[in-house]
């Protein structure tokens, strides 16, 4: 089983490149935190693999979470602090595994990459 993490932008809101790398790093976290251990250290011993991925709305990230936690992958969404560019609450990401690559690309395999 191939193991690998996916994260998903909300392209709406056009980032700084700096606001961008920071919160996909949250995302990843926040998703490795929800995942099982040997999960988590398969992924870590197989490379960690990771694909960002771009949805056009915040919505559309809520209903990416639904789906992929109705079907048992760890996610975690991001919502900002607010202390820079964004206000707070801003829902930046979704963190998507580390789970089964084809479980996850089920769910994510027709967006597009960032």
């Amino acid at each position: 089983m191939a193991v690998k993490q996916v994260i998903v932008v909300n392209q709406s809101l056009a980032m700084p490149v700096g606001k961008l790398a920071a919160q996909v790093a949250h995302a990843s976290l926040a998703a490795f935190l929800e995942a099982t251990d040997p999960v988590r250290q398969r992924w870590g011993s197989d490379g960690m693999t990771k694909v960002v991925l771009t949805v056009p709305t915040a919505l559309d990230l809520q209903a990416l979470q639904a789906r992929a936690s109705s079907a048992g992958i760890p996610t975690g969404l991001v919502r900002d602090a607010g202390k820079t560019v964004l206000s707070p609450g801003t829902i930046t990401c979704l963190g998507l595994g580390p789970h089964d690559a084809d479980e996850l690309d089920a769910i994510t395999g027709s967006l597009p990459l960032l």
